[in-house]
């Protein structure tokens, strides 16, 4: 009985910080879009702070279940930006910026809850649990924006690295974004991606960790 609760809790804290990460990360786009010109995120209902309107629901029962996953994709024209590929580029720049900034936040949510709740009210189920909602919400956005910065298509790296090519070797290297997607997929069933973002991961969250820590001695 006590393992399937602490199963439920699991998804259920999992469910919490995906809905926050993902519309973090999917609002950043937006919002930075409509700042450069581009209404479309607006006009569509998607310049919003509600989970509900970038949910994919499949994306998000492979996040709970499998670790991977994706939100619905927020809808970007370049055809209003000034310069397609610097815009572009700096779109795709603000969702896994947004997601490091909400980890950088956590630590310090981090280090005052485990100061002044949850060391304080020891084997405490609310304290617990609050307390692993928010290293979770730390792991899942330094995760989201490591991951989403890999320069592969169709994640966020690879419109930033797009910036830096030539329009011909842009256009080009752009041509297989439609295979990117099984190919991640396919990644992710044999565990190469997983291991490949353990490699970028862990020192970010090595240096998250020894945040927290500075932190908590600050408060305490």
């Amino acid at each position: 009985m006590n393992q399937f609760v602490s199963s439920i809790n699991e998804i259920l804290a999992r469910l919490i910080v995906l809905f926050t990460a993902i519309t973090v990360h999917e609002y950043a786009h937006g919002y930075v879009a409509y700042k450069l010109g581009d209404p479309t995120a607006k006009y569509a209902g998607r310049l919003s702070l509600n989970p509900m309107s970038h949910l994919d629901p499949i994306g998000a029962l492979c996040m709970v279940l499998c670790g991977f996953g994706w939100a619905k994709p927020v809808p970007v024209n370049p055809m209003y930006f000034k310069d397609r590929k610097r815009d572009s580029a700096l779109v795709s720049l603000a969702g896994p910026l947004s997601n490091i900034a909400l980890a950088l936040v956590t630590a310090i949510l981090t280090a005052v809850y485990f100061s002044f709740v949850y060391i304080k009210f020891p084997a405490n189920f609310a304290a617990e649990f609050g307390f692993e909602i928010l290293l979770q919400l730390a792991q899942l956005n330094i995760g989201f924006a490591v991951f989403n910065l890999i320069p592969f298509p169709p994640l966020d790296g690879s419109k930033i690295l797009g910036a830096f090519l030539s329009n011909e070797n842009y256009y080009k290297f752009m041509r297989y974004e439609h295979f990117g997607f099984p190919i991640l997929i396919l990644m992710s069933i044999t565990g190469l991606l997983g291991r490949i973002l353990y490699i970028f991961i862990q020192p970010v969250w090595a240096a998250w960790t020894a945040l927290f820590e500075k932190l908590v001695m600050v408060f305490m």
